[in-house]
């Protein structure tokens, strides 16, 4: 199983992620002690199982293991992360160390070991990463109101309707929109929502 992951460090060649056991996969970065960020990616050889994601940890190995730091995860609907990491390493993890239930190899001094543990997006999207790792979070945010108002608008503008306007002193007409239809796009946006959390990144905005 492996090929499935990879792993970009800003000025070098892409890391293979190697398969540790059935659920958990690793690789090492040289020379981490410099690195800003790093980017984690689904190759494209093989998606995860349906309902599947894979959380994503850090750790600089020290004589007593080192802590695993929880960044983020990736999954089929987000292949690929951007996480920040700088000075992450001089910090003490107080998240808990999920990842690391087969015995892991430790590396070189000076170098950092990615981990990738499969498991289901129920439980990975309940988890909380490690403060100011997840360099892209807020861009996602903002990407996914963009597409939700967007969506909106395109949805209510089909159902609007022209009357009377009362305001007019001469007989003018105003654009109204009913109240069903923001919730029958309240109902449908929920409904494909809870079927998969990520449909909104592919609605076109135009």
């Amino acid at each position: 199983m492996s090929g499935i992951f990879g792993v970009i460090v800003s000025g070098r060649t892409p890391i293979e992620v190697q398969p540790v056991s059935d659920s958990e996969f690793s690789c090492e970065i040289l020379n981490a002690d410099a690195i800003n960020h790093v980017v984690v990616f689904l190759t494209g050889a093989q998606p995860f199982p349906e309902g599947v994601g894979g959380s994503v940890y850090i750790r600089w190995p020290t004589q007593d293991g080192g802590n695993w730091h929880y960044l983020g995860f990736i999954c089929n609907q987000k292949p690929s992360a951007i996480f920040k990491v700088a000075q992450l390493h001089k910090s003490d993890a107080s998240h808990s160390n999920v990842f690391g239930g087969q015995q892991m190899m430790l590396y070189s001094s000076g170098s950092a070991q990615i981990g990738i543990n499969a498991e289901p997006l129920s439980i990975i999207e309940g988890r909380q990463a490690v403060e100011g790792t997840q360099a892209s979070q807020q861009s996602t945010l903002v990407e996914f109101a963009e597409k939700m108002i967007r969506n909106l608008i395109n949805h209510t503008e089909s159902f609007s309707i022209r009357l009377p306007d009362p305001s007019s002193i001469t007989g003018g007409t105003q654009e109204y929109i009913p109240v069903t239809a923001f919730q029958s796009w309240y109902n449908s946006f929920s409904r494909r929502f809870a079927a998969n959390p990520y449909f909104w990144r592919a609605l076109n905005n135009s």
